[in-house]
């Protein structure tokens, strides 16, 4: 009797088990149907295709999938689908105050912590799925990845920079004021690095404390009081030595760089991408082509940088570089295009309001870039950049589930990525606007 009745609950009970599993299986599983379907890996646009998600991760596409019946649906047949978008130039830990004198003096690395999350939320509502960030203070980059990985908080998936590293008096050393004013807190956590023994123990601190990527002020820059723009700020024995370092590591290297002489001294000493490229000339081009160098060039904020910044007391000696640099950036970026530099989409996000990455596609396709390979530089490129092409860029098996859909071609109307629908990121819907 007792084994009868033992070996029957053994039975019930595996049961059970097998219909629970199944169950939960069953909820994990999603279809997704994609009316318009852009193959950033391929630059071409399908119809009706079936994406199977499981958990976090793409199962399955294609346009011959049955969906069987009582599977979990999303219906995403009257819109575009995309890759979730990748933002290779971010500053996620913080963004321009009421007060450009009260940034520098009255915050810590404490408020701008408080208030990062904020700025997460609203560039994954805006379909950036993933970021590069490239330079925060006091390691907020690195608690903010982790608390996003974790699960904490809203937020693109981060490859993260941490410190600016910077030579004395450079664009990453507070620089226009009192030498009275100085660094406070370990010397090492300013970033400031000066030599080839020096530099290359920075590119080991920063990685000590979570970098992924090594980034460095090839040259002066605009949003920072030094006299110059564009000039030189590390010698080539020292850019070659941070770069070589990083690489000694596993890692890349990407280089601040505006102006053209400092450009082609970062490009010979080996980084992955200039950032801002402002001042090229045609040997800078022909090194970066030879180089393999991605060109990652913010040409949407300057607008926001002259309209806004001296309502908060910036200096006029800023505004004026941003005037000096605005237009010819732009063309720089229209020269290397027309050259067939590589292409990697990247704002500067953080000098502008977060949530706002997407208004840069309508000027890449002003200045030279067509709406399908503006999309592939916020995908697929971008993806290879940061070496996470087996990871995100595109929707394939294998890839994670992120994911983003606009109601419109953003290839006959590339402005309708300012105004992203629906998100998914891991297999979430953080935001759906398509099904209200």
């Amino acid at each position: 009797m007792n084994k009868i009745y033992f070996k029957s609950i053994s039975i019930i009970l595996m049961l059970f088990c097998v219909i629970s599993a199944f169950a939960q299986q069953t909820d994990s599983v999603k279809y997704i149907k994609a009316g318009r379907f852009i193959d950033t890996e391929k630059g071409r646009i399908l119809t009706n295709q079936i994406i199977v998600v499981d958990h976090d991760t793409i199962k399955a596409v294609g346009d011959n999938i049955s969906i069987p019946t009582g599977a979990k649906v999303i219906d995403l047949s009257n819109a575009t689908v995309l890759p979730g978008l990748i933002d290779c130039h971010t500053h996620l830990s913080q963004q321009p105050g009421d007060n450009y004198y009260d940034d520098i003096f009255r915050k810590s690395a404490v408020d701008y912590a408080v208030i990062a999350p904020i700025y997460t939320k609203r560039t994954l509502l805006a379909g950036f799925t993933t970021c590069r960030d490239v330079g925060a203070a006091a390691f907020i980059d690195i608690a903010l990845r982790n608390a996003i990985n974790h699960g904490d908080i809203p937020g693109p998936r981060m490859l993260c920079a941490t410190l600016f590293i910077g030579s004395t008096g450079s664009h990453g050393d507070l620089n226009g004021f009192s030498p009275y004013l100085d660094w406070v807190g370990p010397k090492q956590m300013s970033g400031v690095a000066n030599g080839v023994d020096e530099v290359r123990k920075q590119v080991r601190y920063n990685i000590k404390y979570g970098a992924e990527v090594i980034k460095f002020g090839a040259s002066a820059g605009v949003l920072s009081e030094e006299e110059s723009v564009g000039a030189p700020q590390f010698t080539q024995e020292e850019m070659n030595a941070i770069v070589d370092e990083a690489h000694l590591w596993g890692l890349k290297a990407c280089a601040h760089a505006h102006g053209t002489i400092a450009i082609k001294m970062a490009v010979k000493a080996g980084v992955a991408s200039i950032e801002h490229g402002s001042f090229l000339d045609d040997e800078a081009i022909a090194l970066m082509k030879q180089h393999g160098t991605y060109l990652v060039a913010d040409i949407y904020n300057d607008d926001y940088i002259l309209s806004d910044y001296a309502k908060h007391g910036t200096p006029e000696k800023i505004i004026n570089k941003e005037r000096l640099i605005g237009k010819t950036q732009r063309l720089s970026f229209q020269k290397a295009v027309k050259a067939g530099v590589k292409i990697a989409f990247g704002t500067d996000a953080g000098v502008y309001p977060h949530g706002w990455n997407g208004k840069q596609f309508k000027y890449m396709v002003k200045y030279g870039l067509t709406p399908m390979q503006a999309i592939q530089s916020a995908t697929y490129n971008a993806a290879d950049l940061l070496g996470w092409q087996a990871k995100v860029g595109s929707i394939a098996k294998g890839k994670y589930a992120d994911l983003i859909a606009v109601k419109t071609d953003p290839l006959t109307d590339i402005t309708s990525l300012e105004n992203v629908s629906f998100v998914m990121k891991g297999g979430e819907v953080y935001k759906d606007e398509l099904h209200p």
